[in-house]
């Protein structure tokens, strides 16, 4: 492994995924843009480095098994490693989703990207970070998965895709269960939540900036040695499970 940090950003070639980017590139760290449109991904890295960010594009399916595994080889080729991992990329599935009028195959859909696409991204690349000096893993969540909220009284979460919303439980418990399998390394695993960001993914009804949404896994992949682990957080502090 080189001195240099190296991250990997899924979905970071528009919103907040490429915000994360290039926080994290002003850093002077090492970007690896994962996305799995060349045209948007190569316009992104340019864009990159034109503001002096060291990025290079890694061609990526979440939902792919074949294109993860070649991500997880070019990364390894290219950079010599991997520091932290930032799970970002997400669909919502499209609106309007029910419980009782959403299709089963919207829903397979959303859990094949939002969560089984950490699964298999997390655990290609968890070699390399388990090599790593100081490996940070960032799930980037939202509010709207937290059990808590949705039942609280007095709490309004909005009409929030049904299918979309359970993934990000779904993703939370899985975040959980990656800390407990892995509290004998020394790998800082977290939840993060951007806020209600104004992107594609909800038709830019969002309050927040993108480069707003992208500080909280900005925060959680520069952590200290000694940061929490196993947490959901946003910019606020703790987001209740």
């Amino acid at each position: 492994m080189s001195e240099q940090t190296i991250a990997l950003v899924t979905g970071a070639n528009k919103g907040i995924g490429y915000e994360i980017a290039a926080g994290l590139g002003a850093l002077g760290w090492r970007i690896g843009v994962g996305a799995r449109d060349r045209r948007r991904r190569d316009t992104a890295v340019e864009k990159l480095r034109a503001a002096g960010t060291d990025a290079f594009g890694v061609p990526l399916d979440v939902t792919d098994d074949a294109s993860v595994s070649a991500a997880a080889r070019l990364i390894a080729d290219h950079a010599g490693g991997l520091d932290v991992l930032v799970n970002n990329a997400a669909i919502t599935g499209g609106v309007p989703q029910t419980p009782t009028t959403v299709d089963p195959a919207t829903v397979r859909a959303v859990v094949e990207t939002n969560v089984i696409g950490v699964i298999r991204v997390t655990n290609a690349m968890l070699p390399m970070l388990r090599a790593s000096a100081s490996p940070r893993i960032v799930n980037m969540s939202s509010s709207v998965g937290s059990l808590a909220l949705q039942t609280a009284p007095g709490i309004d979460m909005g009409p929030v895709p049904a299918a979309y919303l359970a993934s990000k439980t779904f993703l939370n418990a899985l975040t959980i269960q990656y800390v407990k399998e892995l509290g004998d390394t020394n790998i800082l695993i977290n939840s993060g939540c951007p806020g209600f960001t104004a992107t594609d993914l909800n038709g830019f009804s969002g309050v927040r900036t993108p480069q707003q949404g992208a500080a909280i896994a900005i925060d959680l992949a520069t952590l200290p040695d000694d940061g929490p682990t196993g947490g959901f957080f946003d910019d606020a502090g703790t987001v209740p499970w």
